[in-house]
């Protein structure tokens, strides 16, 4: 997988993916084995969105793989802006021996990897957050360990991590149900490609208007923000339309007893979930974060190693 990048799950085969959880499984189990594999080597990460995660996780991984990273925030780039993505992507490939970018531009993000002669990372961009999803299904490897024996229901806006959980789902054959409000829905290229690719892995999505239909008889239950960051302006006028899609107590109880529930953080505590969901023993979602770390040292290795 060498000279390869990570922009989205749809661009890797269902057998590179599953490499890759193995991978972070293993490094998850012993870490100190893979310490010095990516010694000397230096990542940018471009940091145009705030972060706690993208961040924390990808600066520790390459320390603990032996490299060392280097923030670039938007005052310091703003790609695109004060310089041509090209130009920063011809720049970055002297410099450095990868990149990871956090950003809104996911066509930017596309640019910067294909101008670039060293991997790129997408670390999140408006479309797609597709680290987050490869933890997402790590996590639930974990718990409920077999993907295709699951049904996982994901309730809320059909935003980026709407979009990557399709995809992840179609490359590794999870019954999928995605809940949304009229006009929310994921964006129709992603459902497009999800469809096209669902037979070849027994993938199985849904796309429903009613949380409760989704929730019923799930191993998971995934929600999210209902108003992303860029999105804040339009938050009045999402929580009446997503008013009726918490996941609550009353919404868990369509799912199986011992259903998993996943955010990918930062949660809006009263909003999309209650806190008697999010701080019960169903849930999972700092488990969830931590596995950040290890499926993004295994997509390093993979890229950089």
């Amino acid at each position: 997988m060498k000279e390869k990048d990570f922009v989205s799950l749809k661009d890797w085969s269902a057998d590179e993916l599953n490499e890759v959880l193995d991978q972070a499984r293993a490094i998850k189990k012993d870490p100190a084995k893979y310490s010095r594999r990516l010694e000397g080597m230096a990542l940018a990460m471009i940091l145009e969105k705030p972060s706690l995660r993208t961040r924390v996780t990808f600066d520790v991984g390459i320390h603990q793989l032996g490299g060392y990273s280097l923030a670039l925030t938007r005052a310091e780039i703003n790609l695109g802006g004060r310089e041509a993505v090209r130009d920063v992507a011809k720049n970055l490939e002297r410099m450095v021996q990868g990149i990871m970018i956090r950003t809104f531009s996911h066509e930017n993000v596309r640019e910067l990897a294909e101008q670039a002669n060293i991997p790129v990372i997408n670390g999140l961009t408006d479309f797609s957050h597709p680290c987050q999803s490869m933890a997402d299904f790590m996590t639930i490897i974990e718990t409920k360990k077999d993907l295709r024996a699951v049904k996982v229901a994901y309730i809320g806006d059909g935003n980026n991590v709407a979009h990557s959980l399709i995809y992840g789902a179609a490359r590794f054959g999870v019954h999928l149900a995605v809940a949304t409000p009229v006009g929310y829905e994921p964006d129709a290229s992603v459902l497009k490609w999800a469809q096209e690719h669902a037979s070849a892995t027994g993938c199985r999505l849904e796309l429903l208007h009613d949380p409760v239909e989704a929730a019923t008889g799930a191993d998971v239950i995934y929600t999210d923000v209902w108003a992303s960051m860029g999105l804040e302006s339009e938050a009045g006028k999402r929580k009446k339309a997503f008013k009726a899609f918490q996941v609550n107590d009353a919404l868990v109880a369509h799912a199986k007893p011992d259903y998993v529930f996943m955010h990918c953080l930062p949660a809006h505590r009263g909003e999309e979930v209650s806190d008697s969901v999010i701080d019960s023993p169903n849930s999972v979602v700092f488990q969830q974060a931590e596995n950040r770390l290890h499926v993004q040292k295994a997509i390093l290795l993979n890229l950089m190693g």
